[in-house]
């Protein structure tokens, strides 16, 4: 049979799982089970499932995952993180647009104790969005720059998806945490630029409101009380993998632990927030190497059928520029991204894309932070992106699903010239990880 009738045979079958409701794991476990079972010789194949599942997760480089999480955990149900919000809002004043900035900060604090997108739009927009609409910001105002909040959850390092997408195409973790470092930033930067000039030119967007000045001792002490021991430990981690002290699974244990020790310090470690934070993490990280234990047997069943094989040939064989290769590709992962969560998307493409990215000559650093930037984006493209459905769920009963697609699309756009950087100019990903070697 033909490979394209494989490929047909193995996402149909998923697809037609997932709209039955199944949970995204069992799902992929089925669609592995039928086709090794097939392909691999019947129960001879289970068992060689058996050894892919163990090999997939009995690896040392998945270690980080469950500690980061554990670490934003524990930094969230303290209330360490809400703490910094506080911070940040004294620092703000008078600026246009205060709320939505605070917005984009906000997020940007939650995506180095978080790195769930979905989960800072939730927390963003319960919070943030009252506040927002009861002081008359335009629902393009308030709604668009907590959504975007959310794209910075993985942008910015710790990111437990970034080490998934690492593990899986089979390069360096520590190299795809650093490399991420600027584009996040940049992103950041741009949400906050096209905030202030935005409202700025359009008041009405953002009515000014009368804020109390907080006094300069004050914001300083409290900068140093809730905002600096929290940040100082997500600099240790990314500095000691920078610095090539620690390896990610190391500096991602002793962040773990110092946000336990913040945590007390603060008086915050009761019992009660140890076994929400420590369950929490336990579920998520269980959740996402249930998804990972099918990743090892779909690679290699894409392989063994000959989808993976014609797919690369077809792509190095198409009389176009590498380029428009890669634009048809994170096209491929935007469409994903408005029907299942990012997980599902790496573990559903990276076997289908890194064997073309090898044969392209591509770093595969640069590849990945691109892919990072695009998961994130994916969650909020109209008009299935994820976090547009989860933003619809929080916010007021008149806002409706266009007032929410009008509200990303300008986010979107930024990602968008954020992306064309990264791809225009290689040397704001690789940079930062050059200097490690």
């Amino acid at each position: 049979m033909e490979w394209w009738f494989y490929l047909l045979c193995f996402f149909g079958g998923l697809g037609v799982l997932l709209l039955a409701g199944l949970p995204v794991a069992v799902a992929f476990m089925l669609v592995n089970l039928v086709g090794v079972y097939v392909f691999w010789g019947g129960a001879m194949g289970l068992n060689q499932l058996i050894l892919s599942i163990d090999s997939s997760v009995s690896t040392f480089v998945l270690v980080p995952l469950p500690m980061f999480i554990l670490m934003g955990t524990v930094m969230f149900h303290s209330g360490v993180a809400f703490r910094m919000i506080d911070v940040l809002d004294q620092w703000l004043g008078r600026i246009a647009g205060r709320l939505a900035v605070l917005a984009v900060g906000a997020g940007a604090l939650f995506a180095t104790l978080t790195g769930v997108a979905m989960g800072s739009v939730a927390m963003l927009g319960s919070t943030l969005a009252p506040d927002m609409e009861r002081r008359g910001y335009a629902k393009s105002m308030s709604l668009g720059p907590i959504l975007a909040s959310g794209s910075l959850a993985i942008m910015i390092p710790p990111s437990a998806l970034a080490v998934i997408l690492a593990s899986l195409g089979r390069f360096s973790v520590g190299k795809l945490l650093i490399a991420i470092v600027v584009p996040g930033l940049l992103l950041a930067l741009i949400y906050v630029a096209y905030i202030v000039i935005r409202c700025h030119l359009q008041p009405s967007l953002a009515p000014a409101y009368t804020v109390q000045p907080t006094p300069l001792p004050r914001r300083l002490a409290d900068s140093a009380r809730y905002v600096l021991p929290p940040v100082s430990v997500i600099l240790l981690v990314i500095g000691t993998i920078f610095l090539g002290i620690a390896t990610p699974t190391e500096a991602a244990a002793v962040g773990a632990l110092l946000s336990f020790v913040v945590a007390a310090l603060y008086g915050r470690l009761t019992w009660e927030v140890v076994k929400k934070a420590v369950g929490s993490a336990t579920s998520l990280s269980v959740m996402v190497l249930l998804i990972l234990t099918g990743s090892a047997a779909f690679g290699q069943l894409l392989s063994f059928s000959g989808v993976t094989p014609a797919i690369t040939r077809l792509a190095t064989d198409l009389p176009v520029h590498p380029i428009v290769i890669l634009i048809l590709m994170q096209l491929a992962v935007i469409f994903l991204g408005m029907f299942i969560e990012q997980t599902s998307i790496v573990m559903v493409t990276i076997p289908i894309f890194m064997p073309i990215v090898a044969a392209m000559g591509w770093d595969p650093v640069w590849f990945g932070a691109i892919m990072v930037l695009n998961l994130e984006m994916a969650t909020i493209s109209p008009p299935f992106g994820l976090s547009l459905f989860v933003m619809k769920g929080i916010a007021s009963p008149s806002t409706t699903m266009n007032d929410v697609y009008r509200a990303a699309l300008p986010f979107v756009g930024l990602n968008l010239i954020v992306m064309a950087v990264m791809i225009a100019f290689p040397g704001t990903v690789l940079w930062l990880p050059g200097l490690m070697d």
